[in-house]
């Protein structure tokens, strides 16, 4: 039944649907980024630049897009866990934890901040909530204006759920890791290197 259903709902997705899609979710990215604050990037990526290790922690879909920024990190030559692993060490005072929830009060990434803020690390930290717990926690906030992912009826996006917010999270994350690389102006040769060969 489930296979019929697919194969129903795959008839009537048309190429039109798609180049709508596309353009909605283009749209809606690009709005959003645009109205991302600089300044707040610029010292978020100015804490991962400091000496110390960079530890990440997130849940779901935007715990994903913190791990691929922790691989890019990890490029750059950072010394880079992710919360979770089985070989993640403590975090302590001098390093920082990388932490994303769009409502920011995500309960798992809440308490990794708190353990991390008592530990005496550095908090960086993206929501869509700047009066959130986590953002409450940060020494670094950046505030993505997309829609929560339980705001089902909101007028900033059309797409489900929280979407917006992790796709916005992946460019943000992204442009911080080209401005450290600029910085650094280490050739892509070189980052190569640090790239997983066990796969």
């Amino acid at each position: 039944m489930t296979t019929t259903a697919n194969a129903t709902t795959a008839a009537y997705t048309t190429a039109s649907d798609i180049v709508r899609n596309l353009s909605l979710v283009r749209d809606e990215i690009s709005a959003t980024v645009a109205k991302i604050d600089e300044q707040q990037m610029a010292r978020l990526a100015s804490h991962l630049s400091h000496p110390g290790r960079v530890f990440v922690a997130g849940a779901g879909r935007s715990g994903l897009v913190l791990r691929m920024a922790a691989m890019r990190l990890m490029h750059l030559g950072m010394n880079v866990h992710v919360a979770g692993d089985t070989t993640t060490p403590a975090i302590s005072s001098g390093d920082v934890l990388l932490v994303a929830s769009g409502s920011g009060t995500t309960s798992g990434v809440v308490k990794s901040a708190e353990t991390a803020a008592k530990a005496g690390a550095r908090i960086a930290a993206f929501t869509t909530n700047p009066d959130s717990p986590l953002a409450g926690l940060a020494d670094a906030v950046v505030i993505i204006p997309a829609a929560q992912k339980t705001d089902h009826g909101s007028s900033v996006s059309r797409q489900y759920a929280g979407s917006l917010f992790e796709q916005a999270l992946f460019i943000a994350t992204e442009a911080i890791f080209q401005s450290l690389w600029d910085n650094v102006a280490t050739p892509a040769e070189e980052l190569w290197l640090r790239h997983a060969n066990l796969e």
